[in-house]
């Protein structure tokens, strides 16, 4: 599905996906990967729910974004809670969705000018 960009000039956005990865400013990623509006971080290393470890989500401790959206892949999972202890230990709002509910939610946050992290698993077939 392609999204129509309202992002403002300079920012990260989704613009596209299907299941066979999300296109983000024009490049196409087909692993898991973090964003935030300035900043995209590739090869994030859960290729499913069942992988992500508590490392994981630590570098999403270190963006400072007071939200962040696990897109869980091609439907919603919801990981073990003490898996999310670290995020919420330090006041993050997490909301769990599949990958492209967070892409979509995502695209409005960072359009309202909120400081979002999406990260996304793009489960390998």
């Amino acid at each position: 599905m392609k999204l129509h960009s309202t992002a403002p000039t300079g920012l990260l956005a989704v613009t596209a996906y299907d299941a066979a990865g999300i296109t983000v400013g024009g490049r196409r990623l087909s692993r898991s990967f973090i964003l935030t509006p300035q900043r995209l971080i590739e090869d994030w290393p859960p290729v499913s729910l069942d992988t992500l470890c508590e490392a994981d989500l630590e570098v999403l401790v270190t963006l400072n974004s007071p939200i962040v959206l696990l897109g869980t892949g091609l439907r919603q999972r919801f990981p073990a809670p003490a898996l999310l202890r670290p995020l919420s230990a330090r006041r993050i709002g997490v909301e769990i969705m599949d990958s492209f509910a967070a892409c979509r939610t995502y695209n409005i946050l960072m359009a309202e000018g909120r400081e979002v992290a999406a990260a996304l698993i793009l489960e390998t077939l």
